[in-house]
């Protein structure tokens, strides 16, 4: 691969991974400053945030990947402790989520403004969800019909399948 190349892509992962720590900012500045002042009933503001936790810590954990890739992209796998913590992060998400979705229907809010967007918010926190670790969603909007039922492997998971394997643990010669 040429050095012009991995340029290229290391600077395309800074984008993607300053890109999305700046939407998970984003959703929080836009969520204290204008909808929790907003939100009247204290069930609401469980609800919501029910909703926006999933969606944060998925968009967190994309950037810190996207941020991290740019060491080893083009030049080695992905370093297996990256990759166990992306595994778990894979297994403990849909739990997040799940979690997420039991405190929304707990503290249901009672307006139906305020519940389309508890709804809107954990929808795309599961959109993110299958996008970074099922399959690849997010494409350039020109192509995006023509490209999205292709059903393609996302980037993070293509790494995780070509990481660099978890190094054995040595036993020392006093232990039995």
């Amino acid at each position: 691969m040429s050095t012009e190349r991995r340029q290229e892509l290391r600077g395309k992962y800074l984008k993607l991974g300053t890109g999305e720590l700046a939407a998970a900012i984003s959703f929080i500045v836009v969520a204290i400053a204008l909808v929790m002042p907003r939100l009247a009933v204290p069930d609401d503001s469980r609800a919501f945030w029910s909703a926006l936790v999933p969606l944060l810590a998925v968009l967190v954990q994309a950037g810190v990947y996207w941020l991290a890739a740019r060491s080893w992209i083009e030049r080695a796998p992905m370093p297996a402790t990256v990759a166990v913590v992306y595994r778990v992060f894979r297994t403990a998400n849909p739990v997040l989520l799940a979690v997420g979705l039991a405190g929304i229907l707990v503290w249901w809010p009672e307006r139906l403004d305020t519940a389309l967007l508890v709804v809107a918010v954990w929808l795309f926190a599961v959109v993110e969800y299958l996008n970074y670790f099922l399959v690849r969603l997010a494409y350039p909007l020109g192509r995006w019909f023509t490209t999205v039922g292709q059903w393609r492997t996302p980037q993070l998971v293509q790494d995780l399948h070509t990481s660099a394997p978890v190094p054995a643990l040595r036993s020392r010669p006093d232990q039995h």
